[in-house]
């Protein structure tokens, strides 16, 4: 398990993180989501030491994270961070060497990510898409025991996103504990077990994606009554929702009556408003 206690980090005048704590536990998939500025890329190169913390701790299964620690966790930064003029295989190889890897198995990740007919090609003929699947090849070179995906889904097509997805499950199955940041909040909703959700530094939210949006849809209904549009009702102060129903019958027939779940993308910009 990756945690993360009561982080903060200065930039001069400007707090990015202020106490934020939260796990990501092993085997599992778990998206870190928050607007632009929110602090997401500052924690995660605090969790990889390419940043200091000015207060708190990151723990890997249970132990203060040190250099050993993070040989062993694999890291894919939003922007990009290969050697343009290298071929990719090169490129994978040379990334799995630096990490004591003798023997890495380039053509396997290749062929898993769909680009090993590229192999021989320098990265900078690439397509967005297809460099971003390199960085992940890259990033699971020395099959690490941690992944930490800056915004990974970023320029992918739809094939590009569910190979990616795909693999990260696998991963996941295998036990690996995956971390990973995106904006695109469906792709969260459908791949991620737990969500963290940030604000100006500050965790606002945290837990499993299902038991957030049931959380946040009590009191909440939808109701369709036959030749209306559906529509979300919340529940009046002293109402339940047998009285709801009551008052929908006397409207026509019921076509959908059922508690209404937000989308995480609602129930991201609910615990923004609210924050």
């Amino acid at each position: 398990m990756l945690e993360l206690d009561d982080l903060t980090r200065r930039f001069g005048e400007t707090t990015a993180l202020d106490g934020l704590t939260f796990s990501v536990p092993d085997g599992g998939l778990f998206g870190f989501v928050g607007r632009n500025g929110a602090g997401k890329t500052t924690a995660m190169r605090i969790v990889l030491g390419v940043l200091a913390a000015d207060g708190g701790s990151v723990r890997w299964r249970g132990e203060e994270v040190d250099r050993a620690a993070r040989a062993r966790f694999g890291y894919m930064p939003e922007e990009r961070g290969l050697y343009p003029k290298m071929k990719v295989a090169e490129q994978v190889d040379y990334f799995a060497r630096l990490h004591g890897v003798s023997s890495p198995v380039t053509g396997e990740l290749l062929e898993r990510l769909g680009i090993a007919e590229r192999a021989g090609d320098h990265v900078e003929s690439l397509s967005l898409g297809n460099q971003q699947r390199v960085q992940l090849a890259v990033a699971l070179s020395h099959d690490p025991e941690l992944l930490v995906l800056d915004e990974p889904f970023s320029g992918l097509d739809p094939l590009g996103v569910d190979v990616l997805a795909e693999v990260l499950r696998e991963r996941a199955r295998a036990g690996v504990a995956v971390l990973f940041s995106s904006h695109q909040l469906e792709l969260v909703e459908r791949l991620c077990d737990g969500v963290a959700i940030i604000e100006a530094g500050r965790l606002i939210a945290e837990g499993s994606v299902r038991d957030l949006r049931a959380q946040a849809s009590q009191g909440r209904w939808e109701v369709e009554v036959e030749g209306e549009d559906m529509e979300v009702v919340a529940l009046a102060e002293g109402q339940d929702s047998q009285g709801l129903l009551d008052d929908a019958r006397g409207r026509g027939h019921i076509r959908r009556f059922a508690p209404h779940e937000p989308t995480l993308a609602e129930l991201f910009r609910g615990k923004l408003e609210a924050a």
